[in-house]
């Protein structure tokens, strides 16, 4: 966020800067001897700059909406969200001290997809599956699949 507040900040000073040298060729395009093509450049960098800060601007802000979103969504233990990913329902669900003691006692050998919860998640008070159900209401063949998915920070975690 420093480095936007930067980026910011330096446009605004080309901004303020280049808004002068506009005035000042302006005064020789009125001269009837002079080319408009001399102030065209001086026209086009002005366009960019107008272009290039807006982008900022609004990625800037994109970004301090979207974080206090995500951040405002608290999941509550023993409680879960679905989002849609890749078009595909995501499924986070923060388990409670009881649940996580509960899929570490399972006996792998009566599963018909044996694959332990240390496999399938990184942090063992969150589970993050897809939702897509593969087996159209007979008995589940395979476990859900587990996007890739990293935790950068305690209160973050990045699918994908």
């Amino acid at each position: 966020s420093v480095t936007v507040f930067i980026s910011v900040f330096y446009a605004m000073y080309l901004f303020i800067r280049l808004s002068f040298v506009a005035r000042s060729s302006v005064r020789f395009v009125l001269d009837p001897k002079k080319s408009s093509q001399d102030s065209g450049n001086t026209r086009r960098a002005f366009s960019y700059l107008i272009t290039g800060s807006t982008t900022v601007v609004g990625v800037y802000a994109a970004k301090t909406v979207v974080t206090q979103f995500v951040s405002s969504m608290n999941i509550p233990e023993g409680k879960n969200m679905t989002f849609k990913w890749r078009g595909k329902p995501l499924f986070v669900r923060h388990r409670t001290e009881k649940e996580i003691a509960s899929e570490a006692d399972v006996n792998l050998a009566k599963l018909r997809d044996p694959q332990h919860d240390r496999d399938r998640v990184q942090n063992l008070t969150w589970v993050i599956v897809i939702g897509v159900c593969t087996h159209l209401g007979c008995p589940v063949p395979l476990n859900l699949e587990v996007p890739y998915y990293e935790f950068p920070d305690d209160d973050m975690v990045i699918v994908g």
